[in-house]
């Protein structure tokens, strides 16, 4: 939020000490005048040469108001405490100095400061007023007079102060909501792009681990069992097709500009299950499957979290392991769920060389974006295992629960 600007704020700041000096040169005008014109008023005629110098010294002092504000205020309390002495009726036309000095203060000091300034000037006004003015004006005019002109000035710079700082705080608050707006759509932007690269993975992964499994046994049985083979290549034709079509839907993400846009198709779950074992088994990998508990309906994301690793972990066996058998095993539980997939034998152990794959990585990130944690290694038997669990109701109420 800005302050709107008035053209005399525009002018002094493309012109500053242009405008002080002329600021100066009106006060100094004035001041003169009423110190004068107020010695006319009461019928005596004072010395013009005074006036004029004790105008000028405060009016000079001015120009540093900004870096010295107190030391301006001591310097035009004195001049005014002089003139005073010499007879000069003190009013607000000439102390102007003191006045704009007063302000000064009350803009760059804090309240306290401010506070005790006024009141030392107005101290040593009535001090002067009472036992040093020579003409003895009127009490009224030298004590009760200075009490507006003293404090007005120093409480105006003091609210000015304060607005100031309040605008500051809006826009620093302003600033700070929009910098924590980018923040957090560049935080978005990059869980996009790791919950996509992961899709775009686990999709290239499966398929292609699966196209390279059947083009070989295709090939391995071409000589000796030409309908197998030709089996296998249709079942290679459809996993290029799945794979092409998950591919464009995932892709499709980065086109849509509207985040309302409806998905390209439904997202794979456990329901699917039949069907990932059913690929696999026609790529040559034995699948059996068991499901402990009672089957419910998964939430969505729980439900595709789980699909992929399971859909990874066979993947997995397929590229590294030597053995060409791998057990799926869901346990239901009220309040989780726990997938394994394990393969048996003494074959090597479905880890890829270190830097070259993703795929336990990716496996871990999808358990824990839903909650849950996942273990693999090799088993003490032999062969390779993931397990994996993952929550069946979101975090917040789980914690909820567990707190009471």
């Amino acid at each position: 939020m800005s302050e709107m600007s008035t053209p005399w704020q525009r002018l002094a700041a493309s012109h500053p000490r242009g405008t002080d000096i002329t600021m100066v040169v009106v006060l100094f005008m004035v001041s003169v005048a009423g110190s004068t014109l107020t010695g006319s008023v009461f019928g005596r005629h004072l010395p013009v040469l005074p006036a004029v110098l004790l105008s000028a010294v405060p009016c000079a002092a001015l120009l540093r108001r900004r870096a010295h504000p107190l030391a301006v205020v001591v310097v035009a309390a004195l001049c005014a405490v002089v003139e005073g002495s010499l007879g000069y009726l003190l009013t607000p036309l000439s102390q102007t100095p003191l006045i704009v000095a007063l302000y000064s203060v009350g803009l760059r000091t804090d309240r306290r400061t401010t506070r005790v300034c006024a009141l030392v000037t107005l101290a040593a006004l009535i001090v002067t007023a009472l036992f040093a003015d020579p003409i003895s004006h009127n009490l009224l005019l030298t004590t009760v007079n200075p009490i507006a002109w003293v404090f007005l000035p120093a409480v105006l710079g003091s609210a000015v102060q304060l607005r100031r700082a309040y605008l500051a705080a809006l826009r620093a608050r302003a600033e700070h909501a929009e910098r924590t707006r980018e923040e957090e759509a560049r935080h978005r932007v990059a869980q996009e792009r790791m919950r996509i690269a992961r899709e775009l993975h686990d999709v290239v992964a499966h398929h292609l681990a699966l196209a390279n499994a059947q083009a070989g046994t295709a090939v391995h049985l071409l000589a000796t069992r030409p309908d197998q083979a030709r089996g296998m290549l249709e079942s290679l034709a459809e996993t290029t097709a799945s794979a092409l079509v998950e591919m464009k839907a995932t892709v499709g993400l980065l086109r849509q500009d509207n985040e309302a846009d409806p998905p390209l198709g439904p997202a794979p779950g456990l329901g699917q299950l039949d069907d990932l074992v059913a690929a696999f088994t026609a790529a040559g990998l034995s699948v059996t499957t068991a499901v402990e508990g009672g089957p419910r309906p998964l939430p969505t994301g729980v439900d595709l979290n789980a699909y992929r690793i399971v859909q990874e972990a066979l993947t997995n066996v397929t590229k590294h392991s030597a053995t060409r058998a791998a057990r799926v095993r869901l346990a239901y539980h009220s309040d989780r769920l726990t997938l394994t997939v394990t393969n048996e034998g003494g074959g090597t152990a479905n880890t890829p060389a270190p830097g070259r794959g993703f795929g336990l990585i990716g496996m871990r990130e999808r358990a824990q974006s839903a909650g849950g944690t996942l273990h693999a290694g090799p088993r003490a038997g032999g062969g390779f295992e993931v397990t994996c669990t993952l929550p069946l109701r979101p975090r917040q109420e789980s914690g909820e629960a567990g707190a009471t």
